[in-house]
């Protein structure tokens, strides 16, 4: 049994900005090479410190959903995940042993050899019956990806392997909306692949100051590629070949297993109803108890309900889901098998959570730890005083149906104990940790 995991930055802001990796998660999932396929945010739910709690193997690969190295695949993620590394990691990544648990580290999955396949694949479909003889490749990198040659390693790989007139790579931090970058393109025409995980904004074209007519064709951004997925599992395999493959992991199997056992009787879980009908089960906001299913649009996946669940009924991104925001008018039928992953996709990491709470196994971690840990833009909260940490705490955390363990808050019974807003909160969550950090700003 073996877990993936793919981490993304997330946001605190932006409902779609997790699009690109649930897409590729996605994918990953119906090729089934994984036993589960998790997805895990520094800046949305599950987070980064709940990763190894959602995980249900004992094997767990990591890999992050980044397309260059740099600060978040050095030094934010390791020190989430509770990794002891610091720095590149090696192409083989690093392993470690933690809680149980065999976790390996892997590179951003934009450094893997492949990907010159797939930016290669993005091209020749965008320049479609077009000769690549005759046209420049030119890859478009964000600044932070100038760090470690990267994408000047890529651009020398496939000018050697692949027949483009030239290879060369752009940064978007240079003066282009003038277009004069076009001088520069050794060859009549050119193809122009974003080296992105998602669609940009602005788009490309106004980037790049491209006019009606240019010689230049736009690929899509290599991470929307249906290659991507196929080229991670494979690298991923390539890596893991050495014989062990772990287990069930206990504390997860007995929490979903006390989970299932109390929705087969009907059960309520934050804002959320969960009510058995027959074989299936279904799920709709506990207000909207009563209310006829024709009147509620009803999903049945578990990616409809999650895209449903991120926003509120106003359209604002929901990047904490406990909080006391979540949508009215829906419902969601699942069978046995998809029930946990649909719980999963409406509350990350409670479940799991609010086991370990009720097993007195769930380890706090207080305001001062939390703000120590921070680095870079972060590293400012260690200034604030308590009174002002518990300031903004005040207003941000009563918004949520968490109990705040990490500043002595009682939680004497859970949602798996009959109490549907007993839901445990270890330690400050990121979205709490930038409004401290704004609060001092002001």
């Amino acid at each position: 049994m073996r877990s993936l995991v793919l981490v993304g930055h997330g946001s605190h802001v932006n409902s779609l900005a997790a699009r690109g990796l649930y897409r590729v998660a996605e994918e990953l999932r119906r090729q089934g090479a994984f036993s589960e396929v998790i997805e895990c945010f520094w800046k949305e739910e599950p987070s980064l410190r709940q990763t190894m709690r959602v995980t249900g193997s004992t094997d767990v690969t990591v890999v992050p959903f980044f397309l260059s190295e740099g600060y978040f695949t050095d030094t934010v993620i390791p020190r989430e995940l509770g990794l002891g590394h610091q720095g590149p990691v090696p192409p083989e990544g690093i392993a470690r042993v933690l809680g149980g648990k065999t976790v390996r580290y892997l590179p951003p999955y934009g450094t893997f050899p492949g990907i010159r396949d797939v930016v290669v694949a993005c091209a020749l479909d965008a320049l479609q019956d077009q000769p690549p003889s005759d046209v420049a490749l030119v890859l478009l990198g964000h600044p932070s990806a100038r760090r470690g040659g990267n994408l000047e390693r890529h651009a020398q790989d496939i000018a050697e392997t692949q027949p483009f007139a030239a290879v060369q790579v752009l940064y978007l931090d240079e003066a282009l909306k003038s277009g004069e970058w076009l001088a520069d393109v050794h060859a009549a025409r050119a193809v122009v692949v974003p080296f992105f995980s998602d669609q940009a904004e602005p788009p490309v074209t106004s980037a790049l100051g491209l006019q009606p007519h240019s010689p230049v064709t736009v690929a899509r951004p290599v991470g929307t590629h249906p290659g991507v997925a196929d080229m991670i599992a494979r690298y991923v395999q390539t890596v893991i070949q050495d014989g062990f493959s772990g287990d069930a992991d206990r504390v997860s199997l007995a929490a979903w297993t006390e989970l299932m056992r109390q929705a087969k009787r009907g059960l309520r879980l934050g804002e959320a109803l969960i009510t058995p009908q027959g074989t299936l089960f279904e799920v709709r906001h506990a207000l909207d108890e009563g209310r006829a299913s024709t009147e509620l649009t009803t999903f049945v996946t578990v990616e409809g309900l999650r895209d449903a669940v991120r926003v509120d009924d106003s359209g604002a991104h929901r990047p904490v889901r406990t909080f006391r925001t979540l949508p009215r008018r829906w419902r969601a039928v699942f069978s046995e098998d998809d029930l946990p992953r649909a719980i999963h996709a409406l509350y990350p990491a409670v479940v799991e959570e609010s086991y370990a709470c009720g097993c007195h196994t769930l380890r706090s971690t207080p305001w001062p730890t939390t703000a120590r840990r921070q680095t870079g833009a972060y590293a400012r909260i260690q200034k604030a005083t308590p009174a002002q940490a518990e300031e903004v705490a005040r207003r941000v955390c009563s918004g949520c149906l968490r109990s705040r363990l990490w500043v002595g808050e009682p939680l004497l019974q859970t949602v798996l104990t009959g109490v549907p807003g007993g839901i445990p909160c270890a330690e400050a969550c990121t979205y709490l940790i930038a409004e401290v950090r704004d609060h001092l700003s002001d």
